[in-house]
């Protein structure tokens, strides 16, 4: 069993930046994939990075070009740099972990973080 903890988010206007990080504890990520999905109101949770068991990474077309998944090892650490934020990013963002290859649905995911709330003013 792994434990997320994330950290980071809050309110920016568009046009800027923000990065996210979910600390893992317990497993680490050489044994699980990472992602990341985000919760709009009234949505469903939706995909929008992750990283592969063979190191390459995904991305939402929403969001490609300007966020970038990256993990840190030896912190147990994954990140989610997003630049360029539009009002439509306003969301609550959770970073995820998944044993397996497949990495689009929420249910291909074994554990979740708390969320945090990205909010993108116009």
């Amino acid at each position: 069993q792994v434990q997320l903890v994330q950290s980071g988010g809050g309110l920016v206007q568009a046009g800027g930046s923000l990065r996210l990080s979910c600390a893992a504890s317990g497993r680490t990520f050489s044994t699980y994939r990472p992602g990341w999905f985000r919760q709009a109101p009234g949505k469903e949770r939706e995909f929008v990075a992750a990283i592969s068991w063979s190191g390459g990474t995904y991305y939402a077309d929403s969001v490609k070009g300007r966020f970038t998944i990256s993990e840190d090892n030896a912190k147990s650490t994954v990140y989610l740099q997003m630049n360029r934020l539009e009002p439509e990013d306003t969301a609550i963002y959770y970073c995820a972990v998944r044993l397996g290859y497949s990495y689009l649905r929420v249910d291909q995911y074994d554990s979740w973080g708390q969320g945090t709330q990205v909010t993108v003013s116009s």
